[in-house]
């Protein structure tokens, strides 16, 4: 099964903050005026990218994983959830400042298989644009005082960002994609969101969005950690492979093609996203032609493939 790349079609998802540069930037066909997010590789329950190609053409990548986990190397009487999701976001507006839990607070809490630890890659970024990310209180006593209180500009840390930056979010980490911002996350797979602050914003209907401040403020590591990344650049023929993290949920990489280059699966499974210009991938002397905004996985059960073309590429696996 499978001696071919597996495709998937984003699940599209409606947010206050998004716009319309998932269609503009990607050619995605959008379902909504506010469009925030494309699940693109997604076995989420809230959310599953369906498969477009091959025998489980219309099936979700959550059906793949759940029955053929020879696809993934993933043992017969393995019931663990998939491991990742690949999110591409577009912030036309500010997102809500929020924090997410770690694995052992996802399960004894929230009931949930993963907590989420995260990292972002930056696609395109307006002039100024920032993120927030971390916080500046001491102990938990003043962070609690100063969510109390809305003491958000002394409290919160921000950055500014431009196209190709890469930031690090451990679970624990208060942090916001800010307006003009539209960014590929790897993430763990989970959908636990704890708001800290949503300045204040309505809906249609004039409701503000719910707030987690209790979770939020138990799950928030402090003082803020800013992680130390140790990233590596390999060149393999025409491909230049810049590690950009490599820690325990996931392994993330930026591989900038321009010619081509032989490769040989070495994870379980690869995940493997576009995001500009265009090349083929052959497999078995089957070629594909890919462009970006494309989105998929090489399969458990290809060992080696070829890249040609001049593009970008996001690539992940789990650790």
């Amino acid at each position: 099964m499978y001696q071919e790349p597996i495709f998937l079609q984003p699940n599209f998802q409606e947010r206050i903050w998004g716009g319309q540069k998932l269609h503009t930037e990607f050619q995605y066909t959008i379902p909504y005026q506010r469009t925030g997010e494309a699940w693109a590789i997604s076995a989420h329950e809230n959310g599953p990218s369906k498969i477009v190609n091959g025998e489980l053409k219309g099936k979700t990548l959550l059906d793949a994983w759940k029955n053929h986990g020879e696809l993934f190397n993933k043992a017969v009487d393995n019931t663990e959830a998939y491991p990742l999701l690949i999110k591409i976001l577009d912030a036309n507006d500010n997102l809500s400042v929020q924090v997410h839990p770690n694995d052992q607070y996802a399960r004894e809490v929230a009931n949930e298989a993963y907590g989420k630890t995260e990292c972002w890659y930056v696609l395109s970024a307006e002039d100024d644009a920032e993120l927030i990310i971390g916080h500046h209180a001491q102990s938990r006593q003043e962070l609690t005082e100063m969510i109390d209180q809305g003491k958000w500009d002394q409290l919160l840390r921000k950055v500014k960002v431009k196209k190709g930056d890469f930031v690090y979010v451990p679970s624990g980490t208060i942090h916001a994609i800010g307006k003009g911002i539209v960014i590929l996350e790897t993430q763990q797979s989970s959908d636990i969101t704890y708001r800290v602050y949503d300045y204040d914003r309505t809906d249609s209907e004039g409701n503000t969005r719910e707030l987690h401040l209790k979770q939020a403020k138990e799950v928030t590591t402090v003082p803020h950690e800013t992680p130390e990344l140790t990233q590596t650049i390999e060149e393999k023929q025409g491909l230049t492979e810049k590690k950009l993290v490599e820690e325990k949920y996931f392994t993330v990489y930026h591989w900038d093609l321009n010619g081509s280059v032989e490769l040989v699966r070495e994870a379980d499974f690869l995940q493997v996203s576009l995001v500009e210009g265009e090349a083929t991938i052959t497999v078995n002397n089957q070629s594909f032609d890919i462009k970006k905004g494309d989105h998929f996985i090489v399969p458990a059960t290809i060992q080696d493939y070829r890249l040609e073309g001049k593009a970008e590429f996001l690539v992940s696996h789990t650790s």
